[in-house]
């Protein structure tokens, strides 16, 4: 008897949304209040999102679910994806929203539209996904809502109340003013996208964060976008694999199954699984690693095609951060340093601290680049570091790190060698030729004539070869230069004969070093 398919279970599922701005203008604290709202996560959760980031600045990018009380007084699930506000993290929040099904654009009131805004704007565009301004910080004594909305408006976002469709909810995530419209906005929003899963078809999403647990091995945090996703089943995500035994959801509470819309942890892969690469389930070990396995083939194919061109310099890099997020980021940044004959080569790049085997990867060229973002560099890698004169250091900031990556790969590129004609004189009498030498004395046109110099010779506009100067002379008196209108005589060495009436042109070689402007 055939076994057939079992029937699908459609259901609604959980909105997707992804958090985006500008630097600075709440981003992280609106996530915060969030989730103070969610009577859950008061008990349970894990720390506020705001608590460990650098500087005070987001750099990771992470995912939170929260129950909200709909009107009819239902509890609806909605996952938040928080994405950083710093320019070298765009493919970060360009990746958030294609996760996402509907976007939350923070403006804050007393700054407006500012470049990031801007950028936030251009990927949710490209992700055509609906979207909903918050307009932060309407508490702040220089808030100004109006000039924002006139901002917003240039920038072809025209709210409802200004006669658009783009919803708008004023709100201080500080104080928590706004936050219950903003989530109410967000479920009428999701009721008119109709998001439906069928939950019985197996499951798939996308990879937004990895890392590596010291205690566990390598986990990675994903948004299912279809199905369920079980324990005991297999998951694959690009060139690796993983049992899932290991699962938890997004506040680390171990869980059996979770569907589309929701956020989980997975521990256990092969290896880091890329952040951004879609995540797909299978009912056994084997399936699981023959679609791993596929994928790293091709991988290999495409990089053994896409071998540098000749005279490209290359710029050997490792790099060691202490999430994949990071690691990204930091491999974005260091790209931007790219030009048509630059291009940066990464020996290795990877999650957890920095230490001797990174080193010994390094060690391989005396012009490679090491860096540590926000992890610890190992007394041992030190060390090593100093003996192969290589360049380390870490830090917690990405301001910084470009500041000296910038620095460090400038010093790595090769100078460039530009010929200079410093001088041009006549010549007036031949003296003397013997073999390669002759005498002769000429007068100085333009510039200067220097003794060690080389020279071209220019007979009636067509250059015939050149010469060395070997010993110059004014007045029977050894000099280094003679000036423009003076006479000279000149010990020169060159395997084409001079004639009275030519002229030489005298070289000189400036060295200029490159830079990345």
């Amino acid at each position: 008897m055939k076994n057939n398919p079992p029937s699908p279970v459609v259901s609604v599922r959980a909105p997707i949304v992804v958090v985006m701005g500008h630097i600075d203008h709440g981003k992280t604290t609106l996530l915060d209040s969030i989730r103070r709202s969610n009577v859950a996560e008061r008990e349970s959760g894990p720390p506020s999102v705001a608590e460990g980031e650098a500087g005070g600045i987001t750099q990771h990018i992470g995912a939170y679910e929260v129950a909200v009380s709909a009107k009819d007084g239902a509890a609806k699930k909605i996952t938040f994806i928080d994405t950083p506000g710093h320019a070298a993290f765009s493919q970060m929040r360009s990746r958030g929203a294609r996760v996402a099904d509907i976007a939350i654009l923070v403006v804050a009131a007393d700054d407006g539209v500012k470049p990031q805004t801007k950028e936030a704007l251009d990927a949710i565009r490209a992700a055509d996904i609906p979207f909903i301004v918050a307009l932060n910080k309407i508490d702040k004594p220089d808030a100004n809502p109006e000039k924002t909305k006139k901002e917003l408006s240039e920038n072809g976002v025209f709210v409802e109340e200004w006669g658009g469709k783009i919803p708008l909810i004023a709100l201080s995530a500080r104080t928590g003013t706004g936050v219950q419209e903003l989530l109410e906005m967000i479920l009428l929003v999701s009721e008119l996208e109709d998001l439906k899963t069928d939950l019985s078809s197996p499951a798939s999403g996308v990879v937004i964060e990895a890392h590596q647990d010291p205690k566990r091995g390598n986990a990675a945090t994903a948004i299912l976008l279809s199905g369920t996703l079980r324990s005991g089943e297999f998951v694959a995500g690009g060139p690796v694999w993983a049992p899932v035994r290991i699962f938890e959801d997004f506040a680390g509470h171990a869980i059996r199954e979770a569907g589309a819309g929701q956020a989980v942890r997975i521990v256990g892969f092969s290896a880091l699984p890329a952040v951004g690469s879609t995540l797909a389930a299978f009912a056994s070990k084997k399936e699981a690693g023959a679609s791993a396995s596929d994928v790293r083939e091709k991988t290999t194919r495409e990089a053994m095609m896409a071998r540098s061109a000749e005279n490209v310099v290359e710029i050997p890099v490792v790099i060691k951060a202490d999430v994949s997020g990071s690691l990204e980021a930091l491999e974005a940044e260091i790209r931007n340093f790219e030009k048509p004959r630059l291009k940066i080569r990464f020996l290795k790049k990877g999650v957890g601290a920095l230490n001797e085997d990174d080193i010994k990867t390094a060690s391989g060229s005396p012009r490679t680049i090491v860096v540590a973002f926000r992890v610890a560099i190992e007394k041992s890698a030190r060390d090593l570091a100093e003996r192969f004169s290589i360049s380390v250091q870490a830090f917690d900031i990405i301001y910084d790190a470009s500041d000296w990556l910038r620095q460090e790969i400038e010093k790595r590129i090769p100078s460039e060698t530009v010929e200079k004609i410093v001088g041009r004189a006549k010549i007036l009498k031949l003296f003397k030729a013997e073999g390669d030498k002759q005498v002769f004395g000429g007068r100085v046109l333009e510039g200067a004539v220097l003794a060690g110099k080389k020279f071209r010779i220019v007979r009636r506009a067509h250059t015939l070869g050149e010469g060395k100067i070997l010993e110059l002379q004014q007045q029977k008196s050894r000099v280094s230069a003679v000036e423009e209108g003076k006479e000279f005589g000149i010990l020169a060495a060159s395997k084409i004969s001079v004639a009275e009436g030519d002229e030489i042109e005298v070289i000189d070689y400036e060295e200029i070093r490159k830079t990345l402007e």
